[in-house]
C-alpha cells in the first residue's frame, strides 16, 4: 500500500512539472532599449520572445529551428510565461541540454 501511494505522489508531482516542448523557428533578432527581442513562428503564428539584455540567460540566438519549452508557473525569471530555448540537435527531455536561452513568451 506504502509503494502504491508514493507511486502516485510521484506520478502526479511528474505531471505538475511535465513542460511544453515545441520546435519554434527564430526569425529574427533585435535589441531595444535594453531589452533583446525574439521574433519566431511555430508554424501556425507569429510570436516575439523578450529578455533583458545583461542577464546570464538572455541570448540574442540565430535564425534558425530550436526546440522551445514552456516553464511551469512560478518557475523563471520573469513575470510571464518563461520559456528556454534548446538547439534542435538537443533533447530538452534528455535531461543533459543546455538552454541557450530564458525568455518572455508575448503574443504578436
Amino acid at each position: 500500500m506504502k509503494r502504491t501511494i508514493v507511486f502516485l505522489i510521484m506520478v502526479f508531482a511528474m505531471q505538475a512539472f511535465a513542460q511544453e516542448k515545441t520546435k519554434i523557428t527564430v526569425k529574427g533578432t533585435e535589441k531595444s532599449s535594453g531589452v533583446v527581442i525574439v521574433t519566431i513562428s511555430d508554424g501556425k503564428q507569429s510570436l516575439e520572445l523578450n529578455c533583458n539584455d545583461g542577464f546570464p540567460q538572455c541570448v540574442a540566438p540565430k535564425a534558425g529551428e530550436y526546440w522551445m519549452v514552456k516553464l511551469p508557473k512560478n518557475h523563471g525569471v520573469y513575470d510571464c510565461q518563461d520559456v528556454d530555448l534548446y538547439l534542435t540537435k538537443d533533447d530538452p527531455d534528455g535531461g543533459n541540454a543546455s538552454a541557450v536561452g530564458e525568455y518572455c513568451l508575448m503574443a504578436k
